[in-house]
């Protein structure tokens, strides 16, 4: 429970300034926070108690009633399956076959997926895609093992699988169930959108934010079937980071790289959710001006200042956490660095 002294606490974003040359050309405001478990907390940054929209970086939690269910063990979901199903994926080879052959094993196929089609975001799969004369499938959608998961509790459960992306159907109010576990929100009145692949967004706080993904961090606190499912989906990724996004991404640099002791995913507009299980913490950040970029380094500046960036994780990391910008003829134009707090 998130006490109402914690929640007037104050403090000035922070700054991710871009540098080219000797000036800084554009800065990136975040806001973010830091909480344990029992949502006391540790540092912030900026406004975490107005409402944001999580989007993709509340997948890991999206994915719990897919094993709570017993849907993952009646159709035997491997461990990379349950990591494709917390995914912003690029849409590569591996991903789309692996959703097509998930689907198949349910007994549905790719139309039955409601996320919509888009090329692969990962360009060397996309040109690949055009060079066979193909058009991209719901399959690439970087959505799709999150809406393979869908249907197959939904089949597991046998309810109408038609429509799952709305509101109403039972699939998304076990969703919105979940993230009121562990937001200790009632969100019956929060703000609502809808997210790139049709599914209901849902507004939350970043102090709710973390603390939602510190109890996903620190499970030994919660029933045992709900902790359970958390490790089960914390050890999928961190065994299979290449299906939670893929080629040249930064999720799965780093859940490569810090073997367990940070499970992070991205979402639209410049979120990011952290869970952190070896000091039982969860952070949540977001750029005020929805940008990855920014995100990025100010998740690999509070993950530092944690203790948590090993030698490994920086050399997989840098490129993304302290990236250095270059021109078209590959010469060094400038860097994109955590700045001054800005009142």
């Amino acid at each position: 429970m998130i006490t109402q002294s914690a929640k007037n606490s104050t403090a000035a974003p922070l700054s991710v300034d871009v540098w080219r040359g000797d000036m800084i050309e554009s800065r990136h405001l975040v806001h973010a926070v830091i909480t344990d478990f029992s949502g006391a907390i540790v540092e912030k940054w900026g406004d975490v108690e107005s409402p944001v929209y999580l989007r993709s970086a509340i997948k890991p939690i999206q994915a719990l009633p897919l094993v709570e269910t017993g849907a993952a063990d009646a159709f035997n979901l491997s461990a990379a399956e349950l990591s494709l199903a917390c995914a912003s994926h690029t849409g590569e080879e591996l991903h789309a076959e692996t959703v097509k052959k998930w689907l198949a094993r349910i007994g549905l196929g790719i139309d039955d997926l409601e996320c919509g089609a888009h090329w692969p975001t990962y360009k060397p799969a996309e040109r690949a895609l055009a060079a066979k004369g193909e058009e991209p499938t719901a399959a690439h959608n970087n959505c799709s093992g999150k809406h393979a998961g869908f249907l197959t509790t939904s089949v597991h459960l046998k309810e109408h699988h038609k429509g799952y992306i709305h509101l109403d159907h039972p699939v998304q109010q076990r969703l919105l169930k979940v993230l009121e576990d562990f937001t200790d929100l009632d969100l019956s009145r929060a703000p609502k959108g809808r997210d790139g692949c049709s599914i209901p967004t849902i507004g939350v706080p970043l102090l709710n934010a973390a603390l939602a993904i510190a109890r996903f961090a620190d499970p030994q606190k919660m029933p045992a079937e709900r902790g359970a499912a958390c490790k089960r989906i914390q050890s999928a990724i961190a065994a299979h980071p290449e299906m939670i996004a893929g080629s040249d991404r930064l999720c799965t640099a780093l859940n490569r790289s810090a073997d367990g002791a940070v499970i992070a995913k991205v979402g639209a507009e410049g979120v990011y959710l952290a869970a952190l299980p070896t000091l039982g913490y969860g952070v949540a950040l977001k750029t005020v001006d929805g940008t990855t970029r920014g995100a990025e380094v100010a998740l690999g500046f509070i993950l530092e200042k944690l203790g948590l960036m090993s030698s490994r994780m920086h050399e997989e990391m840098d490129s993304f956490v302290l990236p250095v910008l270059k021109n078209w003829n590959e010469y060094e134009v400038g860097k994109i660095r955590i700045g001054a707090q800005v009142s």
